[in-house]
């Protein structure tokens, strides 16, 4: 590999050491083509790098919470308007999110908080919404709920803790996700229960039980795609009314831009009153 391709093997911005340590030598540092630029000394920037590695790299700090939960392909709705980075020094670029705090080895190629600072540093920066399906994604790839929690405790961050208790991980993607935060908030409330993937015998799994009796569904992007997913969801829908069960579905959308319009139809349903949300 030559040493253009090795830098942009490290999303084409890199320090010295890094470059030395992947086998190019001090003379073909030298020789880098002119796209290749020193912004700062030691640190090596190809025409076109990625934007937020270069920031990290650049104030000495690494990706982390929304930022990072991009770069390991968490669930996120949007990406952050500006980078979320943390460092353990406190010089961090004021057009970024700052976060203090790293308590694992970040990635060894590329400037990435590890995957736990990642999870813990979203259950503290952001809402409940964004940080329980980054959290829940992170734990179907492995991570380990115990030294979360562990961490939380330990630092007595007691708001990011309660943000993590929300998790579920039997939710399958992340609009269900941030719905489930929405209607556990709503079941709590109301004194009933809600079951994520729930199975019903005779109909089968459905996204959301509530009350054992209101199955509240939260369609894919490839909804309503075909005339055959239109008849097998207008055959569940029947089938459900059958068996003495109300419905709601909904769109991710809904989820997303309306989550006081999906909270407050799902408690006219178990209620009988409708409450219309605030403007």
């Amino acid at each position: 590999m030559n040493p253009l391709d090795i830098l942009q093997s490290f999303g084409g911005v890199a320090r010295t050491s890094a470059l030395l340590d992947a086998g190019i030598s001090r003379r073909e540092l030298r020789r880098f083509p002119s796209s290749v630029r020193q912004p700062k000394r030691g640190v090596y920037a190809a025409e076109g790098c990625h934007p937020g590695y270069f920031k990290a790299i650049m104030a000495n700090a690494v990706l982390t919470c929304a930022s990072a939960a991009e770069e390991y392909g968490l669930w996120l709705r949007m990406s952050p308007a500006v980078p979320h980075l943390a460092a353990n020094h406190g010089h961090e670029p004021s057009s970024a999110v700052r976060h203090r705090g790293l308590r694992f080895p970040a990635q060894a190629r590329l400037p990435i908080a590890s995957l736990a600072d990642t999870v813990i540093h979203a259950l503290i920066c952001l809402p409940a919404s964004q940080s329980v399906p980054i959290a829940t994604s992170a734990l179907a790839r492995g991570l380990s709920a115990e030294q979360i929690e562990h961490e939380l405790r330990a630092r007595r961050l007691g708001p990011a803790l309660k943000a993590f208790r929300l998790v579920n991980t039997l939710v399958e993607s992340e609009p269900e996700a941030e719905a489930w935060v929405i209607l556990l908030a709503l079941a709590r409330r109301l004194g009933v229960s809600v079951v994520a993937q729930a199975m019903i015998p005779g109909l089968g799994r459905v996204d959301f039980l509530v009350a054992g009796w209101l199955i509240v569904e939260i369609d894919g992007v490839a909804f309503h795609s075909s005339r055959d997913s239109v008849r097998r969801d207008r055959a569940r829908d029947n089938t459900a009314s059958l068996l003495g069960y109300a419905r709601l579905r909904y769109v991710p959308e809904v989820v997303w831009r309306e989550p006081d319009r999906l909270a407050s139809e799902v408690e006219a349903v178990l209620t009988g009153r409708l409450r219309v949300p605030k403007n």
